[in-house]
């Protein structure tokens, strides 16, 4: 692959790639290493892609394995994490009413308080893969991800409910 080829890969999957940094740390500064971290990883790897799968699926898979083994390099030197407000990310994201800025907030705080591997199905069913294609990023069954994602929305909905008592 040369730089152009890269270029283009990196300006259409760009959103993808920002789209799992964003929901996998609290840190813009950290996001945009991220990132960085991310598009090294796609470089030094694409060599090896076999198109099997989708070059989405392969950049998905990238970029969560990616900000996964940054978790685990983070929690290894025990950084704590710096809250944040999120409108700061994303300010177009969040140009619209303050009740969907709310129901935003909320749900990305429940979605941070899930494992990282249900983070990751939520994540990806809420950007409207297949169960097949999330199946194929986690590496696990279609029939699998169904399962996982009824068990997450009902701990989500358990979650809603012990917030209201």
């Amino acid at each position: 692959m040369d730089e152009q080829e890269f270029t283009r890969l990196v300006r259409e999957q760009k959103e993808t790639i920002y789209t799992v940094c964003y929901m996998f740390s609290d840190n813009p500064d950290e996001v945009s290493d991220l990132f960085q971290e991310t598009l090294v990883n796609l470089w030094r790897g694409f060599r090896k892609f076999r198109a099997e799968s989708s070059i989405r699926t392969y950049v998905w898979r990238i970029a969560l394995n990616t900000c996964i083994n940054a978790d685990a390099k983070k929690k290894r030197r025990q950084k704590h994490e710096t809250p944040y407000d999120m409108r700061q990310l994303e300010p177009a994201l969040f140009e619209s009413d303050k009740a969907q800025t709310k129901q935003a907030c909320m749900l990305h705080g429940r979605i941070k308080k899930l494992g990282f591997f249900d983070r990751a199905i939520v994540l990806l069913w809420l950007e409207d893969l297949s169960y097949e294609e999330i199946g194929a990023i986690v590496g696990i069954s279609a029939k699998n991800v169904g399962v996982r994602l009824f068990r997450i929305k009902e701990e989500l909905k358990k979650d809603n409910l012990n917030k209201n008592i």
